[in-house]
């Protein structure tokens, strides 16, 4: 089965063999059909997913996919810090339009979105804490600072999360949790003052409006704004009512050089 995007051209569904070909480390029984669910997702002409790059990557096979057997379970998650390392020795032969896309497995029932932010902050603090490279010099460690961004394996990443009890801010919904991990690279040339970076934000800040239920949350910025902090576009609420408190992000590592970062996103 396939679709056709907006231009008219035919999408084809990806195969079992596709998302293999596609994917860092083990692919269990389970994986296949939620990497070709969020496929479906990106490219569905008649409902426009907002993060066009996003979009590209999925048209274009440059997303890559892990997965991790337990969401619950830290004995599990041993396989996510070497899923990652081997995603980051090839991203940039990939493409600017790529992701790392890791999906856990979780055989419990949907949980509410605060125990999915305390598991996400759990498995991005198992992620720190397995790193055996120093954190980046001069990239602050306080994620209170406006050039804080999470690092692993000597690179900054924004990451997002997505879970199954994100139901008014769609773009955040998935039937199962999961992590996407993009190298701070990508964003390279997109930064707020340029003219492709101001005009990618209007249009996904367009899209967000028709996509999700809700308006797009407070918490999104630009990358070295004062008033930006990343961490709080990692994990979203569900609605604009609550402010989010308070990183649990714990760096253990010294800041190496003085906070003279020259900002971009």
């Amino acid at each position: 089965m396939s679709s056709v995007d907006a231009a008219g051209e035919e999408i084809p569904s990806p195969a079992d063999g596709d998302i293999r070909r596609l994917t860092i480390g083990a692919l269990p029984a389970w994986g296949a059909e939620y990497a070709q669910d969020l496929l479906g997702t990106l490219v569905a002409p008649a409902d426009p997913f907002p993060c066009t790059f996003a979009v590209s990557a999925a048209k274009r096979n440059t997303l890559r996919f892990g997965f991790i057997d337990g969401l619950d379970d830290e004995a599990a998650w041993k396989q996510l810090p070497g899923i990652l390392s081997a995603y980051l020795d090839q991203y940039k032969e990939i493409s600017r339009d790529t992701s790392l896309v890791v999906f856990f497995r979780d055989e419990a029932p949907a949980r509410g979105l605060t125990a999915y932010n305390e598991r996400f902050w759990s498995i991005l603090q198992y992620l720190h804490d397995e790193d055996e490279k120093p954190w980046p010099e001069g990239l602050p460690t306080d994620p209170e600072h406006h050039m804080w961004e999470f690092s692993f394996d000597g690179t900054e990443i924004f990451v997002v999360c997505n879970t199954p009890s994100h139901a008014e801010r769609r773009s955040r919904h998935s039937p199962v949790f999961v992590i996407t991990f993009q190298p701070r690279w990508v964003f390279e040339g997109l930064e707020p003052d340029s003219a492709r970076g101001s005009a990618a934000r209007r249009v996904i800040r367009t899209r967000l409006r028709r996509f999700d239920n809700v308006d797009p949350a407070p918490e999104l910025g630009s990358y070295g704004d004062p008033e930006n902090r990343e961490w709080r576009q990692y994990f979203l609420p569900d609605n604009n009512d609550k402010p989010l408190t308070g990183c649990p992000f714990r760096g253990r590592r010294p800041e190496r050089a003085d906070d003279g970062r020259q900002p971009g996103h």
